[in-house]
């Protein structure tokens, strides 16, 4: 693999933790590798990987995206991933607040019943 891919697999386990990365990894299929490949190059070692903003502000600007722009599948895996990037509860409130005023109420409002739910789950599982 290239140095690209190793970095972004490094910064992808400290964001996201070994076991979603174990899993994710162990689900992979010759179908899906390729586009594995691209998501751990491009996202996980060159955006993820950039010093030029922490990663308290990547997780508040990645949730505000997802949200923003409907995509809420990927919002649990990101309020998990809040635990690790600093991010903290009221980050997460305040960059959905931005998402409700700019993008939309139902958005913001939807994004904040996955976060809550998440949440929950988090502490009920002691998650890592």
């Amino acid at each position: 693999m290239t140095e690209r891919y190793e970095n972004g697999m490094k910064v992808r386990r400290a964001v996201l933790g070994d076991s979603h990365v174990d899993r994710a990894e162990a689900a992979k299929t010759g179908l899906d590798e390729a586009f594995q490949t691209l998501i751990t190059e491009s996202a996980w070692g060159t955006v993820w990987a950039s010093d030029a903003i922490t990663r308290r502000e990547r997780s508040m600007l990645t949730l505000a995206l997802l949200a923003a722009t409907g995509n809420f599948d990927e919002i649990p895996m990101h309020i998990r991933a809040t635990k690790r990037t600093g991010a903290s509860k009221q980050d997460v409130i305040e960059a959905f607040q931005h998402v409700a005023i700019y993008a939309g109420v139902p958005r913001a409002n939807h994004a904040l019943k996955l976060a809550r739910a998440t949440y929950a789950e988090m502490e009920e599982n002691d998650d890592d």
